[in-house]
């Protein structure tokens, strides 16, 4: 039997591609129907907030930009003496001295004082009972003045041997210390007592951050068999990357304008151990010797405001790729 093979369909065309849409060419709104849409009310309920942030923020700014390049003693008329301020702050021996000892207190604060809030807060959440009373003690330095906090530990620092650190040191056969008498340990018991006053409130963050991981991830972690020490260190510690990396940022600002610690409890002293920057600014618009001149005070200010922008800018930069 022969079979009649039938004839190949004809396919159908192809239809005809789309027609690129028009642009929509919207129309700039008119102030009448800026107004018609509630623009004016939004208008009146921000402009409180507006003033306010003005006043008390941008106002100072620019107030400090003027007084940079003048020579004023708030009471009589300024003179405009250009870039002299900045100058003179440049060539000030103690210019050098106080960047040094606020690197210093800077780097010993990231060593000691930002790994023990995160190790805190770890600890913290695998605590099944009392984790708010543990929460509580946590953050009970910050609630306790820094003038008070300071005169505390200033008690505890007492270099004779009856001091509360020296008879715990003595304890085991140590001390007695000068702490804060001696050039090479006052800085260090600066930080000391910063990172205990401060921890609180970076622990409470974390314990916040660590709710929000995942526990399937801490089960699968688990299932592969790994321990502790791994899963801090491939689940947590990823999971926190954010959040470690802005309180990072914060915690170099915050160092670089320590003034409080070495203020109440040395003075600046001894020999200049301890002064930093925000101190050297403190003296020039206040201090015995050269109090008054705010105009230098003004330029350091901006300086170090300069500075710590642009490590900022930076830091976000480089960290972008791992932060996201």
């Amino acid at each position: 039997m022969t079979t009649i093979s039938s004839p190949l369909r004809a396919t159908a065309p192809a239809p005809p591609p789309p027609s690129p849409p028009r642009p929509h060419h919207s129309r700039r709104r008119t102030p009448r129907q800026w107004l018609r849409d509630g623009g004016l009310s939004t208008l009146i309920i921000a402009c409180p907030m507006i003033l306010v942030f003005g006043v008390f923020s941008w106002f100072p700014i620019g107030r400090a930009l003027v007084m940079s390049v003048q020579e004023t003693n708030l009471v009589t008329a300024p003179a405009f003496v250009g870039l002299d301020n900045f100058v003179f702050v440049l060539q000030d021996p103690l210019l050098g001295k106080a960047v040094t000892n606020t690197l210093w207190f800077a780097l010993l604060a990231l060593v000691f004082g930002y790994p023990l809030p995160l190790a805190a807060a770890v600890l913290m959440s695998e605590v099944r009972r009392m984790r708010g009373l543990f929460s509580a003690l946590a953050y009970l330095p910050v609630v306790v003045p820094p003038v008070v906090a300071v005169l505390l530990w200033k008690f505890f620092y007492d270099p004779s041997d009856t001091g509360v650190f020296n008879t715990i040191a003595g304890w085991v056969g140590l001390g007695p210390y000068p702490w804060l008498q001696d050039a090479t340990s006052a800085m260090p018991s600066l930080v000391l007592e910063a990172t205990w006053a401060a921890a609180g409130g970076t622990v409470i963050i974390y314990l916040a951050a660590l709710v929000g991981v995942r526990t399937e991830l801490y089960e699968a972690a688990e299932v592969d068999g790994a321990g502790v020490w791994r899963k801090i260190w491939h689940v947590t510690l990823p999971q926190l990357r954010g959040v470690l990396f802005i309180t990072l940022i914060l915690q170099v600002i915050g160092t670089a304008q320590v003034f409080l610690e070495p203020f109440l409890f040395t003075g600046g002293g001894p020999n200049n151990a301890t002064l930093t920057v925000l101190m050297l600014i403190y003296d020039y618009a206040f201090g015995s010797s050269l109090g008054g001149n705010y105009g230098a005070a003004t330029a350091l200010s901006l300086m170090l405001a300069g500075v710590l922008a642009v490590l900022s800018a930076v830091y976000f930069r480089v960290t972008r790729p791992w932060s996201s």
